[in-house]
């Protein structure tokens, strides 16, 4: 939920605690796809689609979208949702570039 604390001079959601929501997501996304430590090496392409109002429910949903050995890309859309009608609209998205900052382990097996 969106409280007073986090608006900006024009009475809604600030920009950066939006972007602050959507690196948390891709974190656990990366994560839990990496099954250990990860950073944010950067983020593209960030979209404010509609402002984000006092009181809104806001989700946020991370899918990995493109995985290397050690980086991937996370893909976050934010929607935001008016408690008292249930009206539900995207209001942000954007990607972020993760790291593992551990190697990936090697499989499991006899090697010859």
């Amino acid at each position: 939920m969106v409280f007073p604390e986090q608006l900006n001079h024009r009475g809604t959601l600030f920009g950066g605690a939006a972007i602050a929501l959507m690196d948390r997501a891709a974190f656990v996304a990366a994560s839990r796809e990496a099954r250990g430590d990860v950073v944010c090496a950067g983020a593209d392409d960030i979209e404010f689609a509609h402002p984000i109002q006092p009181g809104d429910l806001v989700e946020a949903t991370a899918v990995v979208e493109r995985r290397g050995r050690r980086s991937m890309t996370v893909s976050v859309v934010v929607v935001a949702e008016t408690l008292s009608t249930g009206e539900r609209r995207e209001a942000v998205r954007g990607d972020f570039h993760m790291v593992a900052m551990t190697e990936p382990e090697a499989p499991q097996g006899d090697l010859a």
